[in-house]
């Protein structure tokens, strides 16, 4: 199983200096090169590196780097590709499909960038990595992270490692193999409702009410926007330190709600059932007010963490077509629109059977869930990032 592990970097002034000369110029070249693709419409690795290899060397960097750079072009643009033959940026001939097609693509001048082992080793004695860059080889750049952090990287590091710098702050993301233990036979099935009332909630009781997370995203929501009405420079500067605490707030709350759900299924030697929700913006339709929050609920995000714990802990995860689980009577299965008269009250036109909405759909998941493992169907997730 892939992961991902953070470290901070902890550079000297002149090592960060070193750093941030290094991502400009890696990105100056990356976003030169993508608008030599974009006028030659030859955009994959081979014919760039063809094409392209001596002029990306000549801007100052070394032969990993420049392949490096090559490579993150090319999959930038068949990425673009695969979005436009999804259709995500619009149908053809709108105007924003257009508008994206006929633009190169561009990198930020500190964009992330990939090392290899051959331009970045790792010195777990003494916490320290040599890593390269363009004003030469720089060595004793310390790093540090958690317990279970440094253990993971020393015995699990394979494959390559991103040089990020966010918020003032330099990081490696480390790309980590681990194996991953055999899957256990479930006996029993947790099937968890996502939604925006409560965030989770399962059919073992447990539920997770979104009303502190909604508040604290409107609390941030209108210190912005007040913010941003003053305009003033101390203003800027605390909407700069603000800017990614909605985001750490959620993450937070999403690790523990997950780990939760995993953690109850470990101990009951249970699966768990999840939804796919694949989608979901564009098939809900809601009042103006009510958009800004689903469109920054962090759905996805709780779906992936609660599946790569499971993976990691070897519990079995299942997800099932979320149609009608919660129009569905858990008792008796009669489906009916009619039977959710409100968000959070479920009453069956057929059987009576009353229980809260989000409790029963749960209890449905958790039922399709067992269906679909006893017949071998394979999971409808999509493969985690």
């Amino acid at each position: 199983m892939k992961l991902i592990v953070p470290v901070k970097l902890l550079p000297t002034p002149e090592q960060a200096a070193a750093l941030a000369g290094t991502l400009r110029t890696v990105n100056t070249a990356a976003t030169w090169l993508a608008e030599q693709a974009q006028t030659t419409v030859r955009r994959s690795r081979a014919d760039l590196q063809r094409e392209y290899y001596p002029w990306i060397k000549a801007a100052g960097l070394s032969a990993q780097p420049a392949l490096h750079v090559i490579r993150k072009v090319a999959d930038a643009y068949k990425t673009r590709a695969a979005n436009l033959k999804a259709g995500n940026y619009g149908p053809k001939g709108s105007r924003r499909r257009e508008r994206i097609e006929n633009t190169p693509i561009r990198f930020r001048p500190t964009a992330a960038q990939p090392f290899d082992d051959r331009c970045l080793s790792w010195q777990h004695d003494v916490r320290t990595v040599s890593i390269w860059t363009t004003a030469g080889r720089m060595k004793s750049l310390r790093y540090i992270g958690s317990a279970d952090q440094l253990k993971t990287l020393e015995q699990h590091r394979q494959g390559e490692s991103d040089l990020v710098h966010r918020d003032g702050m330099w990081f490696l993301y480390a790309t980590c193999d681990i194996p991953e233990p055999d899957t256990q036979e479930p006996g029993g099935w947790i099937g968890v409702d996502l939604g925006l009332a409560n965030i989770a909630t399962t059919n073992t009781g447990y539920r997770a009410a979104g009303r502190g997370l909604r508040r604290h995203r409107d609390r941030q929501r209108q210190l912005r926007a007040k913010l941003q009405a003053k305009g003033t420079k101390s203003a800027k500067r605390v909407l700069k330190r603000q800017r990614r605490k909605e985001f750490r707030h959620a993450t937070d709350i999403n690790h523990q709600i997950s780990k939760r759900i995993v953690v109850e299924a470990q101990r009951t030697a249970h699966g768990i059932g999840l939804e796919t929700l694949t989608g979901i913006r564009e098939r809900v339709r809601l009042r103006k007010p009510q958009r800004a929050t689903l469109h920054s609920w962090a759905f996805r995000q709780l779906g992936e963490f609660i599946e790569y714990k499971a993976r990691h802990a070897g519990v079995a995860v299942v997800f099932v077509d979320a149609r009608n689980t919660s129009r569905e009577c858990r008792k008796c299965h009669h489906i009916e629109r009619a039977n959710r008269p409100s968000q959070a009250r479920f009453c069956c036109r057929a059987c009576g059977f009353v229980e809260h909405a989000d409790r029963n759909a749960s209890h449905n998941i958790a039922a399709r869930a067992a269906k679909q493992w006893g017949s071998g169907a394979q999971s409808a997730a999509p493969a985690p990032d």
